[in-house]
């Protein structure tokens, strides 16, 4: 009687092992297809417009100058910007003529064989994670923190988010309607206290209270604007007094309808405070997608997240693969 119990137990472990293995599986995949779906409706006005500007896109054909001509010009307007362009058009030119193929598999293969899928992200150990948040005015920056949140939220972990935007009015009500949203805790000051301030009074609570990760915004700043980028620097310095290695993360955030803007920006804010990421926001509101591409070749700065639409969950990992393979899909 005994063995048959533990024969009918071994059968059932086995049998809920299985059960949790497909489950784990079949969500996997179904966060996969999530994945993609939401990236593909993010970039759709771009793909809709190099499918409408390239009609042979998926169709097999013979490169020649004219074609060569029509993509370097669709690619531009796609704002892959010229340096980038002009390198897969010299590559393009090498395929032997003769020989017909699909040009979407091509161009594929081509652009992701420009992107260094080699660059280093810092993943820190160090509790709480600290991550800067830098970025003009206007680029979705508090919204994008806000999604960020939620997103970490969602992995279990313990968010606090900081309102170091202590020169707009309404960054600090905004940032903390983000924060009840998610789900994280929220520190500021309605007052307009010196935001470095507000950053090491933030830490110093994180630091008490086990937070996993701490989020600061930061006020929206023209890169020209030298006295509001050494703030920036300042604010850094501060953190680092509390966490020798904080922060951990500076994540600067650019709207993908500035196009080519964005690098400017980028090198700007890359020599003030060390950008080690960026998350392009407002994806789906333009047909400029190329540009991330663009930022990712010249700057050689990871790109963390993509902005694809407006509700908690529209923020997605930029993965180099799928994001090449959904701005080149062949529309059916």
């Amino acid at each position: 009687m005994y063995d048959i119990i533990i024969k009918i137990g071994a059968i059932f472990l086995i049998v809920l092992i299985c059960f949790v293995f497909v489950y784990f599986i079949r969500r996997r995949k179904y966060k996969i297809k999530l994945f993609k779906t939401k990236l593909n409706k993010g970039l759709n006005k771009t793909e809709t417009g190099i499918a409408a500007r390239i009609p042979l896109l998926g169709k097999y054909f013979r490169i020649d100058t004219r074609l060569l001509s029509t993509i370097e010009d669709t690619l531009i307007a796609s704002d892959l910007g010229v340096e980038l362009t002009d390198i897969l058009i010299d590559r393009l030119k090498k395929i032997d003529r003769r020989e017909s193929a699909n040009l979407a598999e091509i161009l594929k293969t081509e652009i992701k064989s420009l992107i260094n899928s080699e660059i280093s992200i810092n993943e820190t150990k160090t509790k709480p994670r600290v991550i800067l948040c830098v970025g003009v005015n206007g680029t979705g920056k508090t919204t994008s923190i806000g999604k960020l949140a939620y997103r970490f939220r969602t992995q279990g972990k313990r968010v606090m988010l900081v309102a170091g935007d202590t020169f707009r009015a309404a960054a600090y009500e905004q940032l903390k309607i983000w924060a009840e949203r998610s789900g994280a805790e929220f520190l500021g000051n309605p007052k307009g206290k010196d935001p470095s301030s507000v950053a090491f009074d933030a830490i110093k609570s994180a630091l008490v209270k086990g937070h996993d990760t701490v989020m600061i915004d930061t006020a929206g700043r023209l890169h020209t604007k030298s006295n509001l980028m050494d703030e920036l620097a300042k604010i850094k310095r501060v953190i680092a007094k509390q966490i020798p290695d904080a922060p951990h993360d500076i994540w600067l955030v650019l709207d993908a309808n500035t196009g080519q803007n964005g690098i400017v920006q980028a090198q700007e804010f890359l020599k003030t405070v060390g950008v080690t990421g960026i998350i392009l926001s407002k994806l789906d509101g333009t047909a400029k997608g190329g540009a991330v591409l663009a930022i990712h070749h010249k700057l050689s700065i990871p790109i963390r997240y993509l902005g694809v639409g407006e509700q908690i969950d529209d923020l997605v990992e930029f993965d180099p693969g799928n994001f090449v393979d959904a701005l080149l899909k062949v529309m059916e």
